[in-house]
């Protein structure tokens, strides 16, 4: 991990985020409480900024490619002070494929595909999906990017792809990972090896 911060901010609430449908790399639009949380997370974005005393438009913004991530964006921006672009664009934030499973609940996988249910449950930062992704995977197309950063940095991403910077930045396992908890309408800040909620 580079000696930077990185203030990472998930998408905000979209309607399969509330349905529990695996969204994946689906473009599925941010809903009305998904467009308020991107705010707030760039207001709390700048608050902890204005704490270390740095100026938002000093950073580095990245986001994933997906509507949901670039609208979420670009409502962070307006939310801490400036204007919704210029950021830059990275195919590897993509959230990981759940391939044949992606528009599907867990409920509706455990009755169609228990099996590969079952084995998830038991392995899941190395299981793949049918036609999809592992955690692993995923990690192993973030990790060049965030060798490539220099300097403070906001992305925009999904939460399979928070849960890969916990791990490659060495502040949990991979077998804790798959289980933390990724907020929308909060900033995680990653430092050095360790995260943190604001």
């Amino acid at each position: 991990m580079p000696a930077t911060r990185l203030l990472f901010i998930r998408h905000g609430e979209t309607d399969w985020n509330v349905e529990g449908r695996l969204q994946g790399q689906r473009d599925i639009a941010l809903n009305a409480k998904g467009r308020w949380q991107a705010a707030e997370a760039g207001r709390r974005a700048l608050g902890l900024l204005k704490r270390h005393g740095l100026n938002a438009a000093d950073l580095s913004f990245v986001a994933s490619p997906l509507g949901r991530t670039r609208d979420t964006m670009e409502r962070a921006r307006l939310g801490m002070g400036l204007a919704p672009t210029p950021y830059g664009i990275d195919d590897r934030l993509l959230e990981f494929d759940f391939g044949d499973w992606e528009g599907m609940t867990w409920p509706e996988i455990k009755v169609r595909d228990p099996d590969r249910h079952k084995a998830r449950k038991a392995a899941k930062w190395g299981f793949v999906p049918p036609g999809g992704e592992s955690y692993a995977m995923l990690a192993g197309r973030v990790k060049p990017w965030l060798e490539e950063i220099v300097g403070d940095t906001v992305v925009v991403a999904h939460g399979g792809v928070a849960r890969v910077l916990m791990v490659l930045v060495g502040a949990v396992s991979n077998l804790v990972a798959p289980a933390v908890e990724v907020h929308q309408g909060r900033v995680l800040l990653f430092q050095g090896d360790r995260f943190s909620w604001v």
